[in-house]
């Protein structure tokens, strides 16, 4: 190994059965999924073992052949002459390829590999928590090695869908509710559609905008422990941009009781 400038290597020639690499896809779910968790059938093109010649590689009838050149041994040896003497080294044989056979009638389906191409469809199962770069692992769900080798596994990366209505941070959710201020100043009980159904939110009177309130239990539940974040609902209140010659007056009546005709704009501290 030292003469030859290369690591320690394996005698004798290699297997052509070989483990097959792991593979990874990406998979979208929308937040429904994250929270509940779900089952999905994807399709992937992958390689599985030959059904021609069952992995072996070589046309019916036929059977992989010692190598001429290294005499099955899988590499060559050389010496050469140098100060320090004889030196030998070795190399993979050019002609097997280190396997120390050729197959001189290869599959015709195959052409000699073991292994083919195709699509198939699997389950997966989408656990509740996962989020945008979790990995699930499908062992043995990847792509079968050369030879008919042992499959690799299958890594499938999820990617979060952006929700119109939630806002995810971490394992909590944030929405915001816009209410009129006529149903701030007042109080008001709101129906709220969450991921779990309808829930009454409770908007007290004098209500700000800003303003939060918190559920419980309503967010995205742990993936490596027991329960669910919360979910946190922010109200904004609306003021009126366009007030008709009634709505108007009643305002002025509203601003007249209150004393707030001529209000100063005192500056709050932060």
């Amino acid at each position: 190994a030292f003469f030859g400038g290369g690591g320690a290597r394996q005698t004798g020639p290699a297997s052509r059965t070989q483990r097959g690499q792991d593979a990874l896809i990406r998979l979208q779910v929308d937040l429904r999924e994250v929270v509940f968790g779900s089952e999905r059938e994807i399709t992937i093109d992958t390689a599985i073992a030959c059904n021609v010649c069952e992995g072996a590689g070589t046309a019916q009838g036929t059977e992989p052949e010692t190598c001429a050149m290294c005499k099955g041994r899988g590499e060559i040896q050389s010496v050469q002459r140098s100060l320090l003497g004889q030196v030998m080294t070795s190399r993979v044989c050019p002609q097997c390829r280190g396997f120390g056979t050729t197959i001189p009638h290869p599959c015709p389906e195959c052409s000699g590999d073991g292994r083919v191409r195709t699509r198939r469809s699997l389950t997966v199962r989408v656990p509740p928590g996962v989020e945008t770069g979790t990995r699930i692992q499908l062992a043995g769900q990847g792509e079968v090695g050369p030879g008919a080798g042992p499959a690799g596994d299958l890594f499938v990366e999820i990617i979060e869908k952006q929700d119109p209505v939630f806002h995810r941070e971490g394992d909590d959710l944030r929405c915001t509710v816009s209410l009129p201020m006529t149903a701030a100043a007042l109080g008001v009980d709101i129906p709220l559609q969450t991921l779990d159904g309808e829930e009454k939110i409770h908007v007290p009177a004098g209500t700000q905008s800003g303003h939060t309130e918190v559920l419980r239990a309503r967010g995205v539940p742990h993936l490596r422990g027991n329960g669910r974040g919360s979910l946190a609902v922010t109200i904004r209140v609306e003021t009126p941009t366009h007030l008709n010659g009634q709505q108007r007056e009643l305002l002025e009546q509203l601003a007249t009781l209150r004393n707030e005709e001529n209000p100063d704009g005192t500056a709050l501290e932060e």
